[in-house]
C-alpha cells in the first residue's frame, strides 16, 4: 500500500471531519471501550463517528491523534489485509503520539476483525462502522473476544427527526395545542417517508428511497451473496412488505413466492431472509410462546424504516403503524422484543418490561375494541405482564377492565416518551 497515499488520506480527513457539521445523537459512549458500529446503509453510522471524533476534540484530544480511514474511498481500491498496518506506519511517520483508530465500512476488507483484536489487545483505541450485521457473528464475536461493544444505529427517531426540522420541544409542549399540531404534520412525513438523514432534507423523497433501496438490493445483497436469480429476492421481499405483519412460515413464503412464477425452494427462502438482516434491509420478531425451532421458522417480518416498507404499499397505513412501533422497540430494547401467540395474538411482548402491546390504527369501532383488549387481558393473565398498552394513530384513553389499566395513547406521544 503506498504510505504516502495513506498519509494524505489521513491528514486530509482530519480536518475535513474537524468542520463537518453534526446533527447530535443520544449515544452514551464510554471512552475506555471499543465500538462496533453497525447498522442499515445511510442510518447515519458515519456521521455517528464524526460525532464522536468532534467530541474527542472538545474533550482535549489532540487532533493528531485521529486516524480515520473510509474503506469505501475509491482510492484504497485493492486494499487488503495485509495492508493494515500501512495505517500504523503512516501515522507514526507523522506523529508519534498513539492514534485513535476510526475505520469506515471495514467490512470491505477480508480479515478486518484480526486486525481489530490486534488493536485492541495493544491498547488502542478502536471504533468500527459496517452495513452488514453478519460482522457482528458468533463467528466474529470469537475473534474479537468481547473486546468490542456493538451500537446499533438506526435512521432517525421521530425526536431527531423533530430537532434535525428545527422543531423544538419547549417545557410542557404536551399542554400546548399549536405545538402538539405542529407535530402531528411532522408525523406525518416520519410515519410515510421514514428517517434516513438524507432523505429528510431530500426534495424527491420517494425517488431517493428507491435508489437507495435498489442499491441495497442489488449492491450489498446480490453482489455481496452472489444471488443469481434477482427476481426471487425481488419477490421474497415483495411477500413480507405484503404480509400485513401477520407470522410467516418459510414454507409459507416459498409457496407464495413459487406461486409468482418463480419456482422457489424453502431453502432458498432462508437464504435470503437471513441476507435481508444481513443487510438490515429487514428485521425480525418471534413468537415468544414458541419452541425453539418454531421460533426461529416462523416470524413477523419488519422493514428497518417506513419510507422503505411505503414503497411496496397503495394503501398501507396500518402497516406502516406496525411497523414503526417495531423499529423504535428494537431500537431501545434489541432482541427482547417477541410477539405472543397462544390461542390468541398479541402484536408485542417486552419480557424486560413485563409490557404486552397492541397496535390498532383505530379502537373507535366497538369490536375492534372489545377484540385488542381481549387480546391483551387473555395473554396478561397467561404471562402475568404488568403494563397493557393499545398504540392508536390518534386515540387516547385508559381503560379499567378486570383488575388491569390498558393505556390507549396516541403514535406522537408514544414516539416522543420513548
Amino acid at each position: 500500500m503506498d504510505i504516502e497515499l495513506l498519509k494524505r488520506i489521513i491528514v486530509t480527513n482530519r480536518q475535513r471531519i474537524k468542520e463537518i457539521a453534526v446533527v447530535y445523537r443520544k449515544y452514551l459512549l464510554d471512552e475506555n471501550m471499543n465500538y462496533v458500529f453497525t447498522g442499515v446503509r445511510q442510518s447515519g453510522k458515519t456521521y455517528l463517528m464524526y460525532q464522536r471524533i468532534q467530541e474527542l476534540l472538545e474533550q482535549g484530544v489532540d487532533i493528531k491523534r485521529i486516524v480515520y480511514v473510509n474503506f469505501d474511498d475509491e482510492r484504497l481500491i485493492g486494499f487488503s489485509s495485509s495492508d493494515f498496518d500501512a495505517i500504523l506506519q503512516a501515522h507514526y511517520q507523522i506523529e508519534e503520539q498513539k492514534p485513535v483508530l476510526f475505520l469506515d465500512e471495514v467490512q470491505n476488507i477480508p480479515s478486518w476483525e484480526k486486525f481489530a483484536r490486534r488493536m485492541a489487545n495493544e491498547k488502542y483505541r478502536v471504533y468500527i462502522t459496517g452495513s452488514n450485521a453478519k460482522m457482528l457473528s458468533s463467528e466474529f464475536a470469537t475473534v474479537l473476544g468481547g473486546r468490542y461493544q456493538t451500537v446499533n444505529v438506526y435512521p432517525y427517531s421521530f425526536r431527531e427527526f423533530l430537532f434535525v426540522n428545527k422543531f423544538n420541544l419547549e417545557n410542557g409542549w404536551q399542554y400546548n395545542d399549536t405545538i402538539v399540531n405542529g407535530v402531528r404534520r411532522y408525523l406525518d412525513d416520519y410515519f410515510h417517508n421514514g428517517g434516513f438523514p438524507e432523505n429528510v432534507v431530500a426534495a424527491q423523497k420517494r425517488e431517493w428511497l428507491s435508489a437507495l433501496l435498489q442499491k441495497m438490493l442489488l449492491g450489498d445483497l446480490v453482489a455481496r451473496n452472489g444471488i443469481k436469480n434477482v427476481n426471487t429476492l425481488m419477490f421474497v421481499v415483495k411477500k413480507i412488505s405484503e404480509s400485513d405483519k401477520k407470522p410467516i412460515s418459510y414454507t409459507r413464503l416459498s409457496k407464495l413466492v413459487s406461486s409468482l412464477g418463480e419456482k422457489t425452494q424453502v431453502h432458498t427462502v432462508i437464504d435470503y431472509l437471513r441476507f435481508l438482516e444481513e443487510a438490515w434491509i429487514t428485521i425480525s420478531v418471534k413468537n415468544y410462546a414458541s419452541r425453539f425451532v418454531e421460533r426461529e421458522g416462523i416470524k413477523k417480518y419488519y422493514f428497518c424504516d417506513n419510507g422503505l416498507l411505503n414503497l411496496f404499499l397503495m394503501d398501507g397505513n396500518t402497516s406502516l403503524l406496525e411497523n414503526i412501533v417495531a423499529i423504535n422497540l428494537k431500537r431501545l430494547y434489541g432482541d427482547d422484543v417477541y410477539y405472543f401467540r397462544k390461542n390468541i395474538e398479541v402484536d408485542f411482548y417486552l419480557p424486560s418490561q413485563s409490557a404486552l402491546m397492541q397496535v390498532s390504527y383505530s379502537i373507535s369501532d366497538t369490536e375492534t375494541k372489545r377484540r385488542e383488549m381481549e387480546s391483551l387481558l387473555k395473554a396478561a393473565e397467561y404471562l402475568d405482564a404488568k403494563s397493557l398498552i393499545i398504540i392508536t394513530m390518534a386515540e387516547e384513553e385508559v381503560i379499567d377492565k378486570n383488575d388491569r389499566q390498558i393505556k390507549v395513547i396516541p403514535l406522537w406521544k408514544w414516539l416522543l416518551e420513548q
